[in-house]
């Protein structure tokens, strides 16, 4: 093997898929990428058995082949080097990596021990527009629950039905929910839950991404395709796993009607409930009360060792007074990834669902549950 890369590229590259390279003792071979050479392509692949990335990136091949190699110290060797255009060459197993004034060998692994990778790409697929698509993840990608006892809602899931995909996730505690317009309807109806883990690479990765992505759907795995720019080939793969289970029926959570309704500042309301948050102690309990007639809302917390805070902010408001306890922190994860400068905050019960939705945008809503009756 024996190709000429810009450093840029290949870093570029490694940055990506060594992220889901953790230090595995059982197999050692999954702490290395395989690098492969195919007419004027690079890839490199990453995998932990669950989850796997390809990056391509175009570079002149002068010799194909493939090879093993050890992920992280690549990448740190990779970054100290100068911007240019670097030389790699097996050679007795060795990668032999050459600039203009310098030479590193290092030592290789067999790429026959690296696992297959799953073919996913035989399936039905759709194309989505990717920044509604990863804007969608990244509302709902934290609020999973980490438990082996409930792996349905371990991770995120998705529903794409003929014109319409939504995007849930819950650790039963809160959830949301994020819905999207498709511009081409679905092949058919897909019900299928993703790990978290796939779904924050697919974020971080593809963040600064336009254009198009392509879902490959396959009975246990899924595959998200990102193309080049330069050449119709794929740039970017990302194949995951899928959880098993049914996801639960969620729909009967979201509360249908309120009792209180709420229109505030999302700033306000948020900064206050950080304050309010450094009153809570270790159960982050603080109490809100509303009064329709004045259009309060207020906010309360106390504790022992430090004291207590109250305050009050105007909204709009209608319905019965109400009087209920939250955790702030669920509270203020929901408003953080609410993108209106205004919130619909709507109450059902002293201990039924809260629900939290941005004005004027229908797509996106957010469940949380009270810590107790007041």
């Amino acid at each position: 093997m024996k190709i000429f890369i810009l450093k840029e590229n290949l870093k570029k590259g490694l940055n990506i898929i060594e992220r889901i390279i953790g230090r595995n003792l059982t197999l050692p071979i999954l702490n290395n990428i395989l690098i492969t050479t195919q007419k004027n392509y690079l890839n490199l692949t990453a995998t932990d058995l669950e989850l796997a990335i390809n990056f391509w990136v175009l570079a002149k091949v002068e010799k194909e082949g493939s090879i093993a190699v050890p992920a992280r110290f690549l990448s740190n060797l990779i970054n100290l080097f100068p911007q240019e255009t670097i030389t790699l060459c097996l050679k007795d197993k060795f990668l032999i990596i050459e600039g203009e004034n310098y030479e590193t060998q290092l030592k290789t692994f067999d790429p026959e021990d690296f696992p297959i990778l799953p073919k996913v790409k035989n399936g039905d697929f759709l194309q989505v527009s990717c920044v509604p698509f990863i804007e969608g993840l990244s509302q709902i990608a934290d609020f999973t629950a980490s438990t082996p006892v409930r792996p349905e809602i371990s991770g995120i899931f998705l529903n794409f039905q003929k014109n319409v995909l939504k995007m849930t996730a819950t650790d039963s505690f809160r959830l949301a929910e994020k819905t999207l317009l498709l511009e081409k309807e679905a092949p058919k109806e897909y019900s299928l839950i993703v790990p978290q883990k796939a779904i924050r690479e697919l974020a971080n990765t593809l963040s600064d991404k336009t254009g198009k992505l392509t879902v490959y759907f396959s009975p246990n795995q899924i595959l998200f395709e990102y193309p080049l720019e330069e050449v119709p080939h794929p740039q970017i793969q990302i194949i995951s796993r899928l959880i098993e289970g049914e996801y639960p029926d969620y729909q009967t959570i979201i509360p249908k009607s309120y009792k209180t309704q709420v229109i505030i500042s999302r700033g306000e309301f948020l900064n206050q409930l950080r304050t309010a948050g450094l009153f809570s102690g270790k159960v982050n309990e603080i109490k809100i009360k509303i009064d329709p007639k004045k259009e309060s809302l207020g906010i309360s917390a106390q504790s022992q060792e430090l004291g207590q805070n109250q305050s009050s902010l105007s909204c709009k408001a209608k319905g019965e007074k109400m009087e209920i306890s939250f955790n702030w922190r669920f509270l203020a994860d929901g408003l953080n990834q609410i993108r209106s400068s205004e919130i619909i905050f709507e109450l059902s019960s002293e201990d039924g669902p809260a629900l939290l939705k941005p004005v004027g945008d229908s797509s996106y809503l957010y469940v949380v549950m009270p810590t107790k009756g007041t």
